[in-house]
């Protein structure tokens, strides 16, 4: 599933061609991706101009001269494609530009979503409501999230995946801030010492800060909306290499939580 830096790759690629673009044609090709289109979203988004791009956790925003912004989630397969050069059975969503340009939503697993929220509506929208801090923001440091911690007996990993706690990050970039960190993944959340989340916190914003750079992480379908690949999967310290060596020189092992693999190292994670 694409992750924050991911869906934070896709706005960037998407922003050379959308920002202050005139939509002329915005035509959904089937009724549905995990939930329906908006049933007005060929109406209210054609003619409009594209005022600003930007990311909510692991959302994609696309803000409009009409006060509103189409919202959409990559799912478990979706990727924006720039002037593709041929449609095919999986591209779900158009947008053409007054430029000329084509940008189509493709998603083979159609575990994705589109939205269309009154822009200032959005901190108030149901899946946005909830939320915990941005882990690039300001608002989030080890004092926030010690207090979001307090008194909890989960595992740290399962605690910073809760999107009320911390938005936006997920099972990749969690395994490698913990390890970067040298925290257990199974470690009581509430028993983890303030001076251990400083690092902590450090460590998650240099490991998105670094996929950011690399383009995200593809390791089945994501690429960028100019079709190139991620490659933050070539610097993974712990994801996906059970059974190799840690930076520390320890073994990295595997464990399954809650239907996730969990990859982590023994020896320098406690």
């Amino acid at each position: 599933m694409p992750e924050l830096p991911e869906v934070e790759t896709t706005v960037r690629g998407l922003s050379s061609v959308l920002l202050g673009a005139r939509l002329t044609r915005v035509e959904p090709r089937r009724a549905d991706l995990r939930r329906a289109f908006p049933v007005d979203l060929r109406q209210r988004l054609t003619g409009a101009r594209v005022t600003g791009l930007g990311r909510r956790a692991k959302y994609g925003l696309i803000h409009t001269d009409r006060d509103d912004t189409m919202i959409f989630h990559l799912g478990m397969s979706g990727r924006w494609r720039i002037d593709p050069e041929a449609l095919g059975a999986h591209d779900h969503l158009l947008v053409e530009t007054e430029a000329g340009r084509l940008l189509s939503l493709a998603d083979p697993r159609r575990f994705g979503s589109v939205d269309l929220v009154a822009t200032g509506d959005l901190d108030a929208w149901p899946a946005f409501a909830a939320l915990g801090p941005e882990p690039l923001g300001p608002e989030f440091d080890a004092d926030v999230l010690a207090v979001a911690l307090a008194g909890r007996v989960a595992p740290i990993k399962a605690m910073l995946l809760d999107q009320r706690i911390v938005a936006g990050l997920g099972n990749i970039y969690v395994c490698e801030a913990l390890n970067m960190a040298g925290i257990a993944p199974t470690r009581a959340a509430g028993r983890i010492a303030r001076k251990r989340l400083v690092p902590l916190v450090e460590a998650i914003r240099e490991v998105l800060l670094s996929a950011i750079e690399a383009g995200g992480s593809t390791l089945r379908d994501y690429a960028r909306p100019d079709g190139e690949l991620g490659y933050f999967s070539k610097q993974f310290r712990v994801y996906a290499r059970e059974g190799e060596a840690c930076p520390c020189g320890g073994v990295v092992r595997r464990r399954v939580d809650s239907g996730r693999s969990t990859f982590h190292c023994p020896a320098c994670q406690r």
